[in-house]
């Protein structure tokens, strides 16, 4: 298939987006993943997402000291601490690291806040990239980050991890859910975002030992709240602003724009305001009601009040709480009763199979948000295709009402999705990506 791109955007602070899987990307793979491999990946990003908002936990507590001593073997082994899986982080951009600059593609990723890319010389393991990896000798603007260094000590809130200390030098660990990890040094460098676009002393870290899912990227771009993240760190230029649209198919792109006059930001955007947050990484919003096919769902408010909500750029099918799920899975079939249904496929329990049909009519369905925002989601985001005849509800149900919701980029696709940190809250604007 062939890659079709956007319009092109005059401003200057605008990257492409690409579908991690798609032509458009230019870090290919030899196989595009499965449904059902993506999905599995998926639910253990959810569930590392949960596990770090339970009420329980306490992000800085999660490394006893008992672990501490780990960073200081030549192993730096990671304790398998709850973070997020990410053969899902779908989507990615690219960005420039040093003096002269070295040009990277790095999945983005509103639900983690350190921006990290493979290091030579890899000391303990490097998986392959498209890009040749980032070597720290060949940029005369790097520099190590110290263990007493302030930098260091913010560590663990960024990563729910505590710092390690290697010959003097600050060591950072996130692990993302259950297959994926990075470790290495903590450390500064020059950022280029545009040639105009320029932050010095930006801090990232360089991983010595990555394992897991990140496809043929370079690393990752952390956009959540935390001190550390790419958000807060380019604050004095882009205002903590910030905006992207998600394709609605694998093969056209979006973009990713940083600042006010960033994206050419469809005027009919309407604002929520964030919620207050658990934690410092992730953007909670209200949900106060979902309609589907125009009829809105009776469901008590106290079903989204329990746990909240979080957007999550990397999560791909929604998770609602059972008592929003249950009712709207419910409806959607009472409206789909012409059509031949389908077993359930991995975590999505709500299929059809279309082999009969050459038109299809689908409920449509929207989500209100605190502020009377409306957001009706698009097309390619209410059924997921499973093969060439089956799709399915693109939703899922979490176990417990306990559990935190999440508002997924399946969801999210063709709305200019805008996060004004700075202002508190998030913007909903349809055709975002035209």
């Amino acid at each position: 298939t062939s890659c079709k791109s956007g319009p092109s955007k005059r401003q200057s602070t605008v990257l492409e987006v690409t579908h991690r899987h798609g032509p458009c990307s230019q870090a290919q793979q030899t196989t595009t993943p499965q449904l059902a491999e993506i999905l599995s990946d998926d639910q253990s990003r959810v569930e590392s997402i949960q596990a770090r908002l339970k009420p329980d936990s306490d992000t800085n507590k999660l490394t006893n000291n008992k672990h501490n001593n780990k960073f200081k073997e030549k192993k730096a082994n990671l304790p398998a601490q709850p973070g997020q899986s990410f053969r899902t982080g779908n989507y990615i951009v690219s960005i420039g690291l040093g003096t002269p600059k070295k040009s990277l593609s790095l999945i983005f990723d509103t639900g983690s806040d350190l921006t990290w890319t493979q290091c030579q010389p890899c000391a303990r393991t490097c998986y392959k990239q498209q890009e040749p990896i980032f070597n720290p000798r060949d940029s005369s603007s790097y520099s190590n980050i110290s263990c007493t260094a302030p930098e260091c000590a913010q560590l663990p809130s960024a990563t729910g991890v505590n710092p390690g200390c290697s010959s003097g030098t600050c060591v950072y660990g996130v692990q993302y859910g259950d297959k994926s990890f990075t470790v290495g040094f903590l450390v500064k460098d020059k950022l280029t975002v545009t040639p105009t676009d320029v932050f010095p002393d930006f801090l990232f870290g360089c991983g010595q030992n990555n394992q897991g899912l990140f496809g043929y990227t370079a690393g990752l771009i952390g956009l959540g709240r935390d001190n550390l993240s790419f958000v807060s760190q380019t604050a004095t230029k882009y205002g903590g602003y910030f905006s992207y649209c998600l394709p609605s198919s694998s093969s056209s792109t979006g973009h990713l724009a940083f600042g006010k006059n960033g994206a050419s930001s469809p005027k009919n955007v309407k604002f929520t305001p964030f919620a207050s947050a658990q934690g410092k990484s992730f953007y909670f919003v209200d949900i106060v009601s979902i309609t589907v096919g125009g009829n809105r769902l009776a469901i008590s408010k106290s079903v989204f009040e329990t746990a909240g909500t979080v957007i999550d750029s990397g999560t791909v099918i929604s998770r609602l709480p059972p008592g929003a799920y249950g009712p709207m899975s419910a409806a959607f079939q009472q409206m789909m009763g012409d059509y031949t249904r389908a077993p359930a496929y991995s975590l999505l329990d709500t299929c059809y199979d279309f082999a009969n049909y050459t038109t299809v009519t689908i409920p449509k369905i929207a989500f209100g948000f605190n502020g009377d925002v409306e957001v009706d989601v698009d097309a390619s985001g209410i059924l997921i295709p499973v093969n060439s005849t089956v799709a399915c509800l693109a939703f899922a149900g979490n176990g417990d009402g306990r559990n935190v919701g999440i508002f997924g980029n399946t969801q999210q696709k063709t709305f200019e999705v805008v996060y004004d940190v700075a202002g508190g809250k998030l913007g909903f604007g349809p055709g975002g990506c035209e």
